[in-house]
């Protein structure tokens, strides 16, 4: 039995590294330990997105995606100045095709507006223009804060925060089990057991498993949607100043396909959204027997199956067609050539289903006793990283009976 933790943080992908730092930061003393079942961190979600900071705009106002993804992103801003990490407030243009999304478009400004996000502007097509000269459409919302950040390099600096801090992280090492031992959880791991007090599960893609592992019975079950991206070759790059987006349709919890010029220069197109055939499977060939007969053996995905089957019938079928999908980008930039898109790297995306198999739109947690759990932290997770670790540590100080600290919550 390895040594005593007051805390195991389960799972080293952004939110679980943000949770660690916020709580070493409120808590200097804790003994902690990370523990993540990949042989590095940010192996999934976190090491496969596209690098955007979202300034607020889609997020129902009062919720906790809008509150935490505003803090966050101002947060996340001074962490990476404090550790010399390159972002940019390159801009977002939301952009409208038609009349017939005028009235979605004004919804995001009027959500966009109550959330706090500074500098909005309603744009014609010719102001449209002079943002991202080679995009087309009758008028775009503009949202000049919204920037982009590499998130691999904000994972490698709370890493080493938490180290400096005190706390160990152990790669490698997967939870297997929880059991109870008095008033201790044993974790069982495949590198020997763990004795803990308290418990928190960052768990992403595996969170409804963890939980489950805890026996805890989450209302959520993980769907996984794999998104594809294509760059856009060095030619065609100029193309794009910045980030071009669509009006998204409030229906789904996509923002449809769209372009990201990243940190790096590089511009990325996309990504689709379809079903992924393994939870951790980036490529179409990944199949996991277990992973997928528990989604279509789930009476909630079938439900939202045939909710959906349209779209996602044009999703598979765009995910199978560069020609489909550069269709699909050239109704925002039209000089856009074929020849001109190159394939580019995939993620899996965690969508929690609710009990009555609807899609959970905010964040969730849960847990019960000494055991916290994130169960549901979709896009803008990755923005309101440091602002969702410390609404957990607030959450942990109370449940877990932590000594007070002005740190918390701060």
């Amino acid at each position: 039995m390895a040594q005593d933790q007051d805390v195991v943080v389960v799972g080293g992908g952004i939110v679980g590294l943000a949770t660690a730092y916020q709580l070493l930061h409120a808590q200097r003393d804790l003994r902690l330990v990370l523990i993540e079942k990949e042989d590095h961190l940010a192996a999934h979600q976190s090491g496969h997105n596209s690098g955007v900071m979202h300034a607020g705009l889609y997020y129902a106002p009062g919720s906790l995606k809008a509150r935490l993804c505003r803090e966050g992103k101002r947060e996340l801003e001074e962490f990476a100045e404090q550790h010399a990490i390159t972002f940019e407030r390159c801009g977002k243009l939301v952009v409208a095709l038609d009349e017939s999304e005028l009235p979605r478009l004004r919804d995001v400004e009027q959500r966009a507006t109550a959330n706090g996000v500074p500098g909005l502007e309603l744009v014609d097509r010719n102001r449209m223009r002079e943002i991202e000269p080679h995009a087309q459409g009758l008028s775009a919302l503009w949202s000049p804060t919204t920037g982009v950040i590499d998130y691999g390099a904000v994972c490698v600096a709370l890493a080493a925060e938490i180290r400096d801090r005190g706390g160990v992280i152990e790669t490698g090492r997967a939870l297997t089990g929880v059991g109870r031992r008095g008033d201790e959880l044993v974790l069982s791991t495949t590198r020997g057991d763990l004795a803990t007090r308290d418990l928190i599960a960052c768990a992403g893609l595996q969170a409804d498993r963890v939980a489950r592992l805890t026996g805890d019975r989450p209302a959520e079950t993980i769907i996984p949607f794999r998104g594809d991206y294509w760059r856009l070759t060095d030619e065609a790059q100029p193309l794009v100043k910045a980030l071009i987006y669509p009006v998204p349709d409030p229906r789904f919890p996509f923002l449809g396909v769209h372009f990201t010029r990243r940190i790096d220069g590089d511009v990325w197109a996309g990504p689709n959204a379809v079903l992924a055939f393994a939870r951790e499977g980036y490529r179409r060939r990944d199949i996991s027997a277990r992973d997928l007969a528990e989604v279509v053996g789930s009476r909630r995905f079938i439900g939202l199956a045939m909710r959906y089957w349209r779209m996602g019938g044009a999703e598979m079928l765009r995910d199978y067609s560069k020609r489909l999908f550069h269709r699909s980008l050239v109704r925002y930039l039209p000089e856009l050539r074929l020849d001109q898109l190159v394939p580019g790297p995939s993620g899996v995306r965690a969508q929690a289903l609710d009990a009555n198999g609807a899609l959970v739109d905010d964040f969730r947690f849960g847990g019960s006793g000494h055991i916290l759990h994130v169960r549901n932290a979709p896009s803008p997770a990755a923005t309101a990283s440091l602002a969702i670790g410390r609404y957990i540590v607030a959450e942990a100080t109370k449940r877990f009976r932590y000594p007070s600290s002005a740190n918390v919550g701060a």
